[in-house]
């Protein structure tokens, strides 16, 4: 008989207790920092109609998707030699939080506001090779502006991810940046390398890639997706030239002299610069670092694009841009969009190796009842509930039996004071309280027990 596996599918994970309350933390400073920008909550189902999903991520999304069979006689009508991915499937587990907010929009785009500004928590599915903060499940926290064109909408979710990161003691000078750049910046750059127009989305996916794979493994890449080779060394000469430059306002200034004869590029510097402007009126304005080659792999990127890099992170800890044609996938004319996403787990990640977390922040309980006779069972339960009804986190022991064993149970959880009674306290109104640290013991009258405990847990902490 084979033994059913014990471990979590790989890139999935089981959370234990600390790993709970960590994330609760974290989560409900996000939901704090979002709902003080003006955002508002929703949710969406995990999995939508694979037609929703697919052709809006570029061509690594639509690789990285989770694809879910069809049922019964569907699927059995499905399966034949000539059957295709497609034909098997017929819906997806959610890549990200945009495409189903999209969705969202137009399904309810007759009860809404005009301006709609949302914020969304909740785990999304991604065929990743698991890696140390690269997990097939994994939770965004995406706030987003639908019904605005300016870059006030831009400066303001920026400004929501920046403060978030603030609010969790991301305090630092160099404890992230934000790096910004303009999908036109991106297309006047291809042109005047002399990439085609039909080339352009393909060498926008290679140099998407440029922090994981290096300038040598983007000039291979995109040598195979069919570039010149002058168009290639200009490219890489560009990237090479421009990283050196330090500044926000030195970058703009380089980008005007490089972009002067590019209509559409200057489109976009003029917006990037407005952008820079409000953004340095608010929190972000010492963060901010303008990167003319970030890509962002999202097909469905428009207008400005921006991602938070950590000094102590490889890959990206969260971005987004603006997304003006995608929701007229979904409602037939254009709306536009904005929106930033922040992935918790590598947020997480990051302050689990900073150290970060508040040195108390636990779950466990602060006591524990001990039972040592079934008879005096009726008045532990009522100290139990007198110490609970004034908010102290309270463990009763669930049945009757020796107090090593109780001691260790208290022990293993972090419970420092054990609250013991027998028979002759109960019948004098009494408890003795037990320190397992100091192995102490102090008889307590029931009526100053909340003073008591509460006194040795001050004392404690």
């Amino acid at each position: 008989m084979s033994q059913t596996p014990v471990v979590p599918v790989g890139g999935m994970r089981d959370f234990l207790p600390l790993d709970v309350v960590r994330r609760e933390y974290v989560i409900n400073i996000i939901k704090d920092t979002f709902q003080l920008y003006g955002f508002q909550p929703v949710e969406t189902p995990a999995l939508e109609h694979l037609a929703t999903l697919q052709g809006k991520y570029g061509e690594e999304g639509d690789q990285l998707m989770y694809k879910v069979l069809k049922r019964g006689a569907k699927l059995a009508r499905a399966l034949n030699p000539e059957a295709t991915e497609e034909d098997l499937a017929d819906m997806g587990l959610r890549y990200d939080l945009t495409v189903p907010l999209a969705r969202l929009v137009a399904a309810h785009a007759h009860t809404m506001l005009p301006v709609f500004k949302r914020y969304q928590i909740q785990p999304v599915y991604r065929a990743e090779r698991p890696a140390k903060g690269r997990y097939r499940e994994f939770m965004q926290c995406d706030v987003d502006i639908v019904g605005v064109d300016r870059v006030d909408a831009e400066a303001d979710v920026i400004n929501a991810g920046v403060t978030l990161l603030r609010n969790l003691h991301f305090t630092g000078e160099d404890d992230f940046r934000i790096r910004l750049n303009h999908r036109r910046i991106l297309q006047g750059l291809l042109a005047i390398a002399g990439v085609p127009a039909h080339l352009a989305k393909s060498a926008l996916v290679a140099i998407d890639k440029l922090d994981k794979i290096g300038p040598e493994g983007v000039r291979s890449d995109l040598a195979q997706r069919g570039l010149s080779p002058s168009s290639v060394q200009i490219l890489l000469r560009t990237m090479t030239d421009l990283v050196q430059i330090p500044t926000p306002a030195d970058m703009l200034a380089a980008l005007h002299r490089l972009l002067a004869d590019h209509p559409e590029g200057q489109a976009g510097l003029q917006e990037l610069e407005t952008l820079t402007a409000l953004l340095g009126a608010g929190p972000a304005h010492n963060t901010l670092r303008i990167d003319p080659f970030l890509a962002r792999g999202m097909g469905y990127y428009t207008g400005p694009i921006y991602e938070v890099q950590f000094p102590d992170l490889a890959s990206s800890g969260g971005g987004g841009g603006r997304y003006d044609n995608l929701l007229g996938h979904f409602h037939g004319s254009r709306i536009p969009a904005c929106g930033f996403s922040l992935g918790l787990e590598r947020i997480l990640l990051i302050m689990e190796q900073r150290d970060m977390f508040p040195a108390d922040l636990a779950a466990a309980p602060q006591v524990l009842v001990a039972q040592l006779d079934p008879a005096v069972s009726c008045y532990l339960h009522r100290v139990a509930h007198q110490l609970r009804a004034d908010g102290l986190r309270t463990d009763l022991f669930p049945a009757p039996g020796r107090l090593r064993r109780q001691f260790r149970y208290a022990e293993k959880q972090g419970i420092r004071y054990v609250i013991i009674a027998g028979e002759t306290e109960a019948a004098a109104k009494q408890v003795a309280i037990k320190d397992l640290t100091t192995g102490s013991q102090v008889a307590v009258d029931t009526p100053d027990l909340l003073r008591v405990v509460r006194q040795l847990l001050g004392t404690a902490t």
